[in-house]
């Protein structure tokens, strides 16, 4: 993997493959690049496509004391890592950190994300707020296993599920990863959807749901795409909150064809 410094000096891993105009892939909560991976393999005959490790994650750094904005920073080096033209596809909430980012001025003309999980509403709202103060008590007491069993919870993974998973040689590597579960809940604030923030999003913009996620993240979608000034939306019959790669990639592959062929009349 290549490296590329961050404005605080942390040094972000990252991945590159394949021939076109330049794509970056922005990962969810206790993801690295090699999650990315399939993705990335499927869309690269068409795209340059860049996967990178988000701070804290696999071979990038960590200052420690992360925020919205040194995150967002992340994302701006790997996209001049990437190259002019450079477009952003953002998972859950990788999804909310590229949005987050062409928000505060990340020039991107393409954006597309899939189910940032904000949880409008009363009732959202109060889940998030209790999920965020637990997520920091567990830390707090260096309770790495259940802030990821937390974390678990929350995506729907069964209790029996986990305690399978805890028995394989990936959960330390969840564990590892679990301090950064508080910098994806910092990216989704209270649980709204930042409306007002988002109104400066001028990148156009795919939101995307599966159409077997739960009815509130389906909405929450909606709502989404609705308040961001060209955000259009779209549902993928028969996926959930973890898309198949093979399912999602013609999709973006479409939505971002435009620069394709720029591309290659450029070249």
């Amino acid at each position: 993997m290549d490296r590329i410094l961050s404005a605080d000096g942390t040094p972000i891993a990252y991945r590159r493959q394949g021939d076109g105009p330049p794509l970056v892939l922005a990962g969810g909560a206790l993801s690295t690049s090699a999650a990315d991976a399939p993705l990335a393999a499927l869309l690269a005959p068409r795209f340059t496509v860049l996967t990178y490790d988000r701070r804290g994650r696999g071979a990038s750094g960590d200052a420690g004391r992360c925020s919205v904005a040194r995150e967002v920073e992340d994302l701006a080096a790997v996209v001049g890592a990437a190259g002019p033209g450079a477009s952003v596809f953002g998972m859950s909430s990788g999804g909310a950190l590229a949005l987050e980012a062409v928000a505060a001025g990340l020039s991107v003309e393409l954006l597309a994300v899939y189910e940032p999980p904000y949880t409008p509403g009363a009732s959202g709202l109060l889940f998030k707020a209790r999920c965020t103060a637990r997520l920091h008590r567990l830390l707090a007491a260096g309770d790495r296993g259940g802030a990821v069993e937390l974390f678990l919870s929350m995506t729907g993974v069964a209790e029996e599920t986990a305690a399978r998973m805890r028995r394989t040689p990936m959960w330390a590597e969840l564990e590892a990863m679990a301090h950064t579960l508080a910098y994806d809940d910092a990216l989704l604030g209270d649980g709204a959807i930042p409306v007002e923030r988002f109104a400066a999003v001028a990148a156009r913009t795919l939101v995307i749901c599966g159409g077997f996620s739960s009815a509130p993240a389906r909405a929450a979608t909606r709502t989404l795409a609705e308040a961001l000034p060209r955000g259009r939306h779209r549902t993928l019959t028969g996926q959930m909150r973890e898309v198949a790669p093979q399912v999602i990639a013609p999709v973006l592959a479409d939505f971002f064809a435009k620069d394709v062929y720029a591309y290659r009349q450029a070249s």
